[in-house]
């Protein structure tokens, strides 16, 4: 949107003026007292600086009271053109271009067809979560009789690295502990320390990924020179009462497992719910086209960017070249549909006059607490911060929008139908022929 805004004369000789008057209180000019220095004096010196500053003075009073006037929400930083020269005796126009919400006449919100998954939890993903605490409180002895290192165990490994067949000073170690078959090692050093003994000493070539954090060793295959110093084996704690104990406040194994079960049941139901709201997302997307801010899109896929990221390096992982370019197309994909629908949960709320009450933020605070751990007292000063109180909002008001349209749709509970029985169950009958 492009708009022009045209202030009077009269104002703009009044603001020259106020200007003036300032800039005469405060100019220290040579040959003349504190605000004794004449107008003609002060414009020769200061001319260009007052203009520059009575310019955006009348710009930022006189913008917002036009946009309000246009009943005009930018959504974007308004860009100032075509500013015209500060005169004293003549009006001063500008134009301001900004992106703006779409105009949406008609919003489709109604009638979704939309299916929850069923919250169930097995007894094979507590046994699961049990297993993982298990391996997660084991002890590392050393295995009698001893034996040969096998997948599982931790060994302890002293080694020097070569690369193009010369020593890499930096790049060796001594008392390093690896988790064979965990990927804590290069493939190749993982499998050739499988079989191996204390004492052993053995040469292994392995290669370093294109991507590799040091430069110097980035597509490169490295000779490690490496001796076994030690063998430890993982020995699992049995699951009774005292292990309860031992992992948590448990006082007993069916304790455990309850809380386990409760924790699961309500990671299940987050997941049910999600998947409910991505099918809302995608239906309002596929009934309401329109055209969505670039600036939106683009602020949305950088915060999509930067998720993936940090999750990525919770993780390990690292992207290729080609990877990185594959996700940052199937990012900006993913933004666009995100704006889109937020920009026609907006209308929705709108439309039907939805508010945040202080209930509602209260409810907000109290579940950021369960969710955090933190003093519900604390949490409301932390989201006293303007920016951070408006996300609070803009979540509060999405969840009601979404129940919103829940109470408008058909919930079938149980997984959607594949796309090809879907697709067939909407194929036309054949008319049956009369019988005759």
């Amino acid at each position: 949107l492009e708009l022009q805004v045209d202030i009077p004369a009269d104002k703009v000789k009044a603001e020259v003026e106020r200007v003036y008057s300032s800039l005469s209180k405060k100019a220290h000019v040579k040959g003349y007292r504190p605000g004794k220095a004449p107008r003609p004096v002060l414009k020769t010196l200061y001319g260009a600086q007052v203009e520059n500053d009575v310019a955006n003075n009348l710009v930022n009073a006189n913008l917002p009271v036009a946009l309000s006037e246009k009943n005009v929400t930018p959504i974007s930083q308004p860009q100032v053109t075509d500013a015209s020269r500060v005169s004293g005796d003549a009006p001063f126009t500008f134009k301001a271009r900004m992106e703006v919400q779409p105009e949406l006449d008609e919003v489709k919100y109604e009638g979704f067809q939309l299916y929850r998954p069923k919250v169930e939890v097995a007894d094979a993903e507590v046994d699961a979560q049990i297993e993982g605490l298990r391996v997660r409180h084991a002890a590392f002895k050393t295995p009698e009789p001893a034996r040969p290192a096998a997948a599982g165990d931790v060994v302890t490994i002293d080694f020097t690295l070569s690369l193009d067949g010369k020593p890499v000073t930096d790049g060796g170690g001594e008392g390093v502990q690896l988790e064979l078959g965990a990927g804590q090692a290069l493939p190749e050093l993982d499998a050739a320390l499988v079989g191996k003994s204390v004492g052993d000493s053995l040469d292994v070539d392995a290669a370093f990924q294109p991507n590799h954090p040091r430069k110097d060793f980035q597509g490169k295959t490295g000779k490690f020179s490496v001796k076994v110093t030690d063998v430890k084996e993982r020995q699992l704690p049995e699951v009774d009462d005292e292990f309860a104990k031992d992992v948590g406040n448990f006082g007993t194994v069916v304790e455990l497992r309850a809380d386990i079960h409760t924790r699961l049941e309500k990671l299940a139901k987050e997941r049910s719910e999600t998947a409910v709201a991505e099918q809302i997302v995608a239906k309002l997307n596929e009934l309401n086209p329109c055209e969505v801010p670039p600036s939106l899109v683009l602020q949305q896929a950088q915060m999509l960017q930067q998720e993936l990221a940090a999750q990525a390096r919770r993780l390990g992982q690292r992207f290729t070249q080609a990877q990185a370019e594959e996700l940052g197309r199937a990012v900006l994909a993913d933004a666009e549909r995100k704006v889109r629908a937020g920009l026609i949960m907006a209308g929705i709320a709108r439309k039907n006059q939805f508010q945040v009450t202080a209930e509602d933020m209260e409810k907000g605070y109290a579940e950021l607490a369960e969710e955090t751990g933190k003093n519900v007292a604390k949490l409301r000063v932390e989201y006293r911060e303007k920016a951070k109180q408006d996300i609070l909002v803009g979540m509060i008001l999405e969840d009601k929008i979404l129940d919103f349209i829940e109470s408008k749709s058909n919930i079938v509970d149980g997984d959607p139908p594949a796309p090809e029985a879907e697709a067939k169950a909407e194929e036309p009958k054949a008319e049956e022929p009369d019988a005759k």
